[in-house]
């Protein structure tokens, strides 16, 4: 569930392209990654419009939006971490596919993920 976007860096710096997931956590949506690859040119402009439409808050550089949006993820490792709030910590983790298929509340739980944790 995408949670926080910030602006990107070089050609991308006037678009939303760095963004930050999280999964839900007794009833709580808890940050667990954030992801900068994975979207084509068409949906990062896409995105970057939504993004604009549906910001909650500002927090410098960053953007709090509505959770609605489910995006699929994959990565290499997850890890237990203390210094993450979510207790894991996400390796190399990317993009895979912007589900428009499911609805927020159907984004997956953060105990899904501490069960592949090492």
């Amino acid at each position: 569930m995408l949670l926080y976007a910030q602006a990107g860096h070089g050609r991308r710096s006037t678009l939303y392209t760095d963004y930050t997931f999280g999964l839900w956590d007794a009833g709580q949506l808890v940050p667990v990654a954030k992801a900068y690859s994975g979207l084509d040119d068409k949906e990062i402009l896409q995105l970057d419009r939504w993004i604009r439409a549906h910001t909650l808050e500002r927090f410098g550089p960053v953007r709090s939006v509505q959770a609605q949006q489910v995006f699929e993820l994959g990565f290499e490792a997850v890890n237990r971490s203390s210094r993450h709030k979510s207790g894991i910590a996400v390796r190399f983790p990317r993009i895979l596919r912007w589900r428009h298929d499911k609805p927020f509340e159907q984004a997956d739980q953060l105990s899904t993920l501490q069960a592949l944790a090492r």
